[in-house]
């Protein structure tokens, strides 16, 4: 069975700052949709493209010289698509002082070599903690919806 969760962890670094001396956001975009990506192509096992970024909630600012770890499982899976929920986690390494600053999520699918959508397996819903994952990610799907 392939996992469904994937953890990375990035020290955001002076090249990725913004003119505010923060982490510039399409650093971090940057990074969400490589750990999207990871996370993805973990569980399917196929190339993947990222569809759409459904909400990116920028919480908190990040410093320069911080510790990110993105936290990204794959919340829902359609067809051929899965989203894929992912939470940062920003730690300043001198005081040790850990924030919650970021929450995304992003629809990626299986493509083949000729680019063409291809089927994932069906996500297992084992805890009460994915089976809520799973019915917020069929409500965000439902929302995007034309009516």
């Amino acid at each position: 069975m392939r996992t469904h969760t994937t953890e990375m962890s990035v020290l955001v670094t002076p090249e990725m700052s913004n003119f505010g001396g923060k982490m510039h956001g399409g650093e971090l975009l940057k990074l969400l949709d490589k750990v999207a990506y990871t996370a993805a192509i973990r569980y399917c096992g196929s190339y993947v493209v990222t569809l759409s970024v459904d909400n990116v909630l920028f919480k908190e600012p990040i410093a320069i010289g911080e510790l990110l770890t993105l936290l990204a499982s794959v919340n829902y899976t359609g067809t051929s698509s899965m989203e894929i929920g992912i939470k940062v986690i920003s730690e300043n390494l001198e005081t040790g002082v850990v924030r919650h600053t970021n929450t995304s999520y992003f629809t990626m699918v299986a493509i083949d070599a000729q680019g063409k959508a291809i089927p994932v397996e069906k996500l297992a819903v084992n805890t009460e903690d994915q089976q809520r994952r799973w019915n917020q990610a069929e409500a965000r799907r439902k929302a995007r919806k034309p009516r």
